[in-house]
């Protein structure tokens, strides 16, 4: 949500970002409810100071105050509604595009800004290595010969889009777990990371989180995540929501508190089960496990000073590059544009990782800066030293959309024997399978 009073002095720049994220408002009447509601305010506040001044009287009239006490109460019921519908636009509006978002209609105006590892052929000696003799599988195909993955059973059971992971494949899962735990609790690897971006912020360390993965209506909104509400699942008899990432009740935590300004960043690295109903995705991606309504995934929030959000996100997206680096994986980093980003985002970068079996790069990770859109409605603050309250600033990323991850590993480092083998920065938390076959 934005400041009202923002919205008021800077109507240009908010008619721009409602235009160019293609959002459906109509701001005219924003601001002509804003208008009307604040009318009501100043002339409620006056009849109800005429109220009391009169009641306080030597010579009060009975029946004037009974008809200031109606005239009270019909006014009081058309703010609630003017100010029902006031808080309805404002949900609407959406956050400011950064200066260095592009402007377009759709992904086609993203821009990549990097590429990183040199994507190669494959050969006989196993995983993605130069001078290339067979042509690289999907990934469901490997996982249906290794017998590691079955679509066939799990649609059986629960229908399609689910799967069951099996044997080594799980082991590679909870692999990546305790990989992104190692490196985003480590403050030496992340003071690493700050020096070779370049960047001035605390190095201070992830703090792991086991999140609850339902949510409450109120707060989902609150979170600017509920909608588009068909994607989500609900639990009708408990009116409650699954979350589709770590995020929304991580983000959620600190709902009404204030920090002290010396407790800034706090940052968290989450794990939880993620849902997702995928209603808009009729015939995509339904072999494998790109895109499934059940899914596990490492997610990082972050609260900080209004100042540093930018660069905070900046650190996050280094952090990623820094696991897929170490991981192998070629991929590249995109900077999404207006008509392509979320209503809640300033900024959004996708990093999507090269599938040799599919041909092509897909997206694996997003970083999402919201400045301090999802704070004003969680009412999420910070108490500088100045002695000034201000709303932080927030940003969520993936650390690892685990079944993704997998799918990267599998497509990169299968071989011409059909076998995976296993990246050297996950062996150690492998129990000493090098190759699953």
């Amino acid at each position: 949500m934005l400041d009202i009073k923002f919205i008021r002095q800077n109507q240009d720049i908010v008619r721009e970002a409602i235009k160019n994220k293609n959002i459906d408002l109509d701001l005219d009447k924003l601001l002509a409810i804003d208008a009307r509601r604040r009318e009501l305010i100043e002339s409620s506040e006056a009849l109800k100071a005429e109220q009391n001044r009169k009641s306080k009287g030597s010579n009060f009239d009975v029946e004037e105050l009974k008809l200031l006490k109606e005239k009270f109460k019909v006014m009081e019921h058309e703010l609630a509604c003017v100010e029902e519908e006031f808080y309805q636009l404002m949900m609407g509006v959406p956050n400011i595009p950064t200066d260095d978002t592009p402007i377009g209609p759709d992904e086609s105006s993203n821009k990549v800004l990097r590429q990183w590892g040199k994507i190669k052929s494959f050969s006989a000696e196993g995983g993605s290595v130069s001078g290339g003799d067979f042509k690289p599988k999907e990934h469901w195909e490997l996982g249906q010969e290794l017998d590691v993955i079955d679509l066939e059973r799990a649609a059986k059971v629960s229908g399609a889009r689910f799967a069951y992971r099996k044997g080594d494949i799980v082991l590679l899962e909870f692999a990546l777990i305790q990989y992104t735990f190692s490196i985003l609790t480590n403050e030496k690897i992340l003071k690493k990371i700050l020096k070779k971006a370049k960047l001035d912020l605390s190095s201070k360390p992830f703090r792991p989180i086991l999140p609850p993965v339902m949510i409450k209506p109120d707060v989902f909104q609150k979170m600017d995540r509920l909608e588009p509400r068909e994607e989500r699942y609900h639990i009708p008899s408990d009116d409650i929501y699954l979350v589709g990432s770590a995020e929304h009740t991580m983000g959620a935590m600190h709902m009404d508190e204030t920090f002290k300004e010396d407790d800034l960043p706090v940052r968290y690295i989450g794990f939880s089960t993620a849902f997702r109903r995928e209603a808009g995705s009729y015939g995509k991606d339904m072999k494998g496990l790109i895109r499934m309504h059940q899914f596990d995934k490492l997610e990082m929030e972050s609260f900080i000073l209004p100042e540093d959000s930018q660069k905070e996100q900046d650190f996050i997206v280094a952090i990623i590059e820094y696991m897929i680096q170490e991981l192998k994986l070629p991929y590249q980093v995109l900077i999404m544009c207006t008509g392509d980003m979320g209503k809640q985002d300033a900024r959004h970068i996708d990093i999507e990782v090269w599938m040799p079996g599919q041909n092509k790069y897909r997206e694996t990770h997003t970083s999402d800066l919201m400045t301090d859109f999802q704070a004003r409605r969680l009412n999420t603050r910070v108490k500088r030293n100045s002695g000034e309250t201000q709303y932080v600033h927030m940003n969520d990323a993936t650390a690892f959309a685990l079944s993704r991850a997998v799918v990267a590993i599998m497509e990169n480092y299968q071989t011409s024997k059909g076998t995976i083998v296993v990246p050297k920065a996950l062996r150690k938390y492998m129990g000493g399978v090098k190759e699953i076959k």
